[in-house]
């Protein structure tokens, strides 16, 4: 921890993968107990002379936590909450006073049983709950043997319990470092499986920066790049409590990104702010390094930081994490730089699929457009001359010539159209000079659709800005189209509704057709779940009496 100044380190990346292990070490937890209690329980009905004074309570008692132990042994392998909860090892520490207090005797070696209870806390839970276990332990061992021992032998009583809590604190420390190790490969498994192709760049790095925040508990996460070639800034910058991200970069200066980009390259660096006052601190001279580190930090907002270059093939820049009101360490700043290795690979990788993508339908759009060109609107060009010196041959009192005109206006009007759609379809969709979003104009069309073919209405509600790409929401379309397709094709409803909103990182979509008066059986759309599904979203069916039907979809995005 560096309290008043900075440190750099060179970046050496490290991947690492990892299973969740919860469930596995609740079951070896209850188990490990399991075989605690029965053994306790051998010793008190072999060796009844090691309890001289506690008759046969000692063995009933053991007996009580075997049964204990069973239960919640069998809960653990029915994977049930309450065998991984956390008062699983506080009832444990009720137990084990329980035998102190019965044995009655200071100097009993019962008291080594806390020790599994401080065990399983610590590298379950972490130091702070190792460390409240420990506590409570210690001090209800000194209690209880000094309640029911009165001629307690206070040197062995003290030794045992600075054992227990020397010993306890250890292992909370030590626990700590594991939990941290999990939480730690769990983020950057995480982080590879957030970057799925359909969400595009933009998405992708906007929730790495989200999740990174959140694991180390930062007030912010900033990420500014250049451009290798151009020199053109953005920076994408990620608060907390903020309710509504923007998940697209925001171009900048390079003047203004300039101290962003300062720092020494391919060196982690951390800076914590002194903890003195502002009054005080303004009056003292400063290294340069930390004149420039303070800088930083005033210009994030923060009480400190740590980053890690960042290296794309045509951009590079740095990571910020933004601490307030906490210190860093080197290892902070190490994983961070894991973190970077694992996710921009990724993102790079997904970035240069989705161009070879668009490159590949800009390609095809030409190739569509020129077919129409060459095949459609070549025909029609020809039939506009042949009408045309049909209508020259006709003289003047010819009853064919105003028919002939007629023909003629129809034609130039289709290669007007087909001009303009040849056009249109040439450009791409972010070049339209609409005002409307094209989704808002697909789903119009199709409802229109549906309603010439079917004589269903229905109703169109959609958020004027979804910020959703064009993959996603070709996907969305597809989703729409299959579910009004199963609304005129199963049901006999006359009016629907279709409406698409995003709140909280998810695009709500649902899709609501009248009921017939007849209630309809549970179902659940088979094609339109298992494309949901595919996209990490969820689907419900929600139906009344009167067979109103609501098929309710959540994607996050």
């Amino acid at each position: 921890m560096f309290a008043n100044g900075w440190d750099t380190h060179d970046d050496v990346p490290i991947q690492l993968t990892a299973d969740g292990a919860d469930l596995s070490d609740a079951r070896m937890v209850n188990s490990m107990r399991l075989v605690l209690a029965i053994s306790a329980l051998l010793a008190s009905i072999t060796d009844p002379r090691s309890f001289p004074d506690s008759g046969d309570r000692v063995w009933l008692l053991f007996a009580a936590y075997v049964a204990h132990s069973l239960i919640l042994c069998v809960l653990a392998l029915l994977k049930r909450p309450l065998a991984q909860s956390k008062w699983m090892h506080w009832l444990d520490v009720a137990w084990y006073t329980a035998f102190v207090a019965l044995t009655g005797d200071s100097l009993s070696l019962l008291f080594l049983f806390f020790f599994f209870a401080i065990l399983s806390s610590s590298f379950r839970w972490g130091f702070e709950e190792g460390a409240r276990v420990t506590a409570a332990a210690t001090g209800l061992f000194i209690a209880t043997a000094c309640l029911v021992d009165a001629k307690a032998d206070w040197p062995h009583l003290l030794l045992r319990s600075s054992f227990l809590l020397a010993l306890g604190y250890i292992s909370a420390h030590w626990g700590e470092s594991k939990v941290v190790l999990n939480r730690q490969l769990a983020l950057l498994r995480d982080v590879s499986q957030l970057s799925n192709p359909r969400f595009g760049v933009d998405h992708t790095m906007t929730r790495v920066l989200d999740k990174t925040r959140l694991f180390f508990g930062a007030k912010s996460c900033v990420l500014v790049l250049r451009d290798k070639e151009i020199g053109a800034c953005q920076v994408r910058s990620i608060q907390a409590g903020r309710s509504k991200q923007s998940v697209h970069a925001e171009a900048i200066s390079a003047k203004t990104a300039e101290p962003l980009l300062t720092l020494p390259a391919h060196q982690l660096v951390i800076y914590q702010r002194p903890p003195w006052p502002n009054w005080l601190r303004s009056r003292i001279s400063l290294k340069p390094s930390e004149n420039i580190g303070e800088q930083l930090t005033d210009f994030l907002d923060g009480d400190g930081f740590f980053s890690a270059p960042v290296s794309l093939r045509n951009s590079e820049g740095r990571i910020y994490v933004v601490t307030e009101k906490h210190a860093s360490s080197k290892a902070d700043a190490r994983f961070l730089s894991h973190i970077v290795a694992q996710a921009f690979p990724v993102i790079e990788n997904i970035e240069l699929v989705d161009r070879m993508a668009s490159e590949a339908a800009s390609q095809e759009r030409q190739k569509i457009a020129l077919d129409i060109h060459d095949r459609a609107v070549q025909p029609y060009i020809g039939l506009t001359l042949g009408l045309s010196a049909v209508r020259n041959k006709a003289g003047p009192d010819n009853p064919l010539r105003d028919d002939i005109d007629k023909l003629s206006s129809i034609a130039r009007q289709a290669i007007d159209d087909l001009r303009h759609y040849a056009g249109t379809f040439r450009r791409n969709k972010g070049q339209s000079n609409t005002q409307e979003p094209i989704y808002t104009a697909t789903l119009k069309k199709q409802t229109a659709q549906v309603k010439a073919l079917y004589g269903v209405d229905i109703a169109v509600d959609v958020e004027a800005n979804l910020q959703i790409n064009d993959r996603m929401m070709a996907e969305v379309l597809q989703i729409v189209r299959e579910g009004l397709s199963n609304i005129c094709r199963h049901t006999l409803a006359q009016f629907g509704a279709l409406r698409l909103q995003r709140s909280a990182g998810w695009l709500h979509i649902q899709i609501e057709n009248a009921g017939a008066c007849a209630p309809l059986p549970p179902f659940s759309p088979r094609s339109i779940t298992e494309r949901v599904a595919s996209l990490g979203g969820l689907v419900s069916v929600q139906s009344d009496a009167d067979g109103f039907t609501s098929v309710q979809i959540q994607i996050p995005v």
